[in-house]
């Protein structure tokens, strides 16, 4: 947080504001309903501030953490495809294991080789897994030859308001990438190796731990004011809950 502080504009200007050095509440200073934390829209329309002073990229990458999230929620392994349907996405998923393979797809361009490669790959008995939304897959369900469809996993990408019972999914928002990822305990678990979340009145605030730029930091994500951070009691590690259930959990 010093770090930050010392050398991203967006944070200097917005912090030194309410006198503060880190996004934490000093002793009379409310911060706002969001307490310091700053909005996605906010952030996504301050990109070139979001770089550090000594330089870096301007561009999100609504792809980051999809190797993490999927690799704790399925697992994956060499020989494995990672079919991305996403329109937003810029480049295939970059952060995958090792021998595992991502292409990304566009869910009005299904009917062309990119989509008889992955029927052929499944039919060679390699797994393929595809992530998008439960409208992306069906329609990518609906492109595959009928006794191919029903071998491809499919993994539903949710937002935080929008949490279910799987049995697959992984955690997504638009600014921030991918944050976590439902287990097999049936909890909705955060990437701590990654993620920090602090709750505030109007939602949950997430920052990137190992993003260098652009600097996300303390940023609201949509959806968030409905659930909240409890701790998995079989694995003690965070998980978002629905705000009602938090003492359930805990």
């Amino acid at each position: 947080m010093r770090s930050t502080f010392a050398t991203v504009p967006f944070y200097r200007a917005r912090w030194a504001l309410d006198g503060r050095t880190a996004p934490v509440l000093v002793p009379g200073r409310t911060g706002g309903r969001a307490e310091g934390a700053s909005a996605a829209s906010v952030a996504r329309g301050h990109l070139v501030d979001l770089v550090p002073l000594a330089g870096g990229a301007a561009e999100l990458d609504p792809t980051r953490g999809l190797g993490a999230a999927l690799t704790f929620s399925i697992g994956l392994s060499p020989g494995d495809i990672v079919a991305l349907l996403d329109a937003d996405a810029p480049h295939p998923p970059a952060d995958l294991p090792a021998g595992v393979r991502g292409c990304l797809l566009r869910a009005d361009d299904l009917g062309g080789t990119a989509t008889t490669e992955l029927a052929d790959a499944i039919r060679r008995g390699q797994r393929v897994v595809a992530v998008g939304s439960d409208k992306e897959l069906a329609l990518l369900g609906a492109a595959l030859p009928d006794g191919v469809a029903p071998l491809l996993t499919r993994v539903p990408h949710r937002a935080a308001d929008q949490l279910d019972g799987g049995p697959f999914g992984v955690l997504h928002d638009a600014t921030l990438g991918y944050l976590g990822a439902l287990a097999g305990c049936g909890r909705w678990h955060l990437d701590e190796r990654s993620v920090h979340v602090r709750p505030t009145q109007s939602g949950l605030a997430f920052t990137l731990l190992r993003q260098h730029s652009p600097r996300l930091v303390d940023i609201l994500v949509p959806g968030s004011d409905r659930v909240d951070v409890g701790r998995c009691p079989r694995h003690g590690t965070p998980v978002l809950v629905a705000a009602e259930a938090r003492g359930a959990d805990q």
